[in-house]
Formats: C-alpha cells, sequence, structure tokens
C-alpha cells in the first residue's frame, strides 16, 4: 500500500481535544477555594461566564482580581457591558459566612443580573 492511514492520527487527536476540553476550565481560576459538594448536574454552557469567587476569609474576586463587595454590581456592568442576561457564577469556600454568601448573590440579583449560579464540586473530585 502507496496511502498513509489518518485514522491513528485522527484518534490521537480528538483524544488530546476532549483532554483539553476537560482540563481547560479547571484553571481558569487561579483563587484557591474549597468548594462544597453538590449533586447537581452541570448548567448548560453557552456563552463564557463572569466568575465571582469568595474566598475563606471572606474578600470578594472578579475573574481573580480582588474587589471590594460595594463595587462588585458596578464592576459586573462594566464586565458584561451591561448585559443582564449574562451568566454569572459565584464560587464561594465552604468556610464562608451563610450571610456573606447571601449579601454577593443579593448584591448582584439587585444589579439586574438575570443568569445567577453556585458552583459547587462534584463527589468524587
Amino acid at each position: 500500500m502507496a496511502e498513509i492511514n489518518v485514522t491513528p492520527l485522527v484518534d490521537v487527536m480528538l483524544v488530546l481535544l476532549i483532554i483539553f476540553m476537560v482540563t481547560a476550565p479547571m484553571i481558569t481560576s487561579s483563587v484557591q477555594v474549597n468548594l462544597p459538594q453538590a449533586n447537581a448536574k452541570p448548567a448548560n454552557a453557552d456563552s463564557k461566564p463572569i466568575t465571582v469567587t469568595v474566598d475563606d476569609k471572606g474578600k470578594v474576586y472578579l475573574n481573580n482580581s480582588e474587589i471590594p463587595l460595594n463595587n462588585l454590581v458596578s464592576t459586573l456592568q462594566e464586565a458584561s457591558k451591561n448585559n443582564a442576561d449574562q451568566r454569572i457564577f459565584i464560587r464561594g469556600d465552604k468556610q464562608v459566612d451563610y450571610g456573606t454568601m447571601l449579601q454577593v448573590m443579593a448584591d448582584i440579583v439587585q444589579g439586574g443580573f438575570t443568569k445567577v449560579s453556585l458552583l459547587a464540586q462534584q463527589p468524587g473530585q
């Protein structure tokens, strides 16, 4: 045979693609938090979300940069270009006070954002 068989090459490339698709979301945020576990199914991923993180000391981060809680809504509006349908993921350490997480969520919802989700760690991860 004088032909090159490309099937193994395609198989290897598809495996690499899947590996990168699985690992890319894990390295998007560098703020370390200890997420609680939940059995809920993951939400649809139709656009790139904005991530708000609350660490174990109660500090609020917007995409890895620390911001004061009273500037959260205005900063989110700038980041989303006043798009109220922008998906916002809230990550919170499991040691964070419930009131702090509730205040962050309430501020975001009162700012007019409608697609706000809490992130949790899947069991077994």
